[in-house]
């Protein structure tokens, strides 16, 4: 979940660049030359969100399933520890 992101803003550096390299190739800055590349870029990082928010999504879900499990746990926990103790 946490690498997507990551791996998504690779990708627009590297198309960017790549839209770069070809305009410096042609030499004339218009927008047919720099738009696949820059196209190219935000399929990568839409992408990368694509995956990284339904992860991050249920990653903090998930947690607070456990948290609240462990305080249920905690909980009983305590109260059987306080019920053997009340036995003779």
């Amino acid at each position: 979940g946490s690498v997507s992101p990551y791996v998504g803003l690779f990708g627009t550096v590297w198309g960017i660049m790549n839209a770069f390299r070809g305009l410096a190739n042609v030499g004339q800055a218009t927008l047919a030359h720099v738009a696949p590349g820059i196209a190219e870029a935000l399929v990568a990082t839409a992408m990368g969100l694509f995956a990284a928010i339904p992860a991050v999504v249920a990653y903090n879900r998930y947690a607070h399933d456990i948290d609240r499990l462990a305080t249920r746990f905690e909980s009983f926990t305590e109260e059987f520890s306080n019920i053997l103790q009340r036995q003779p």
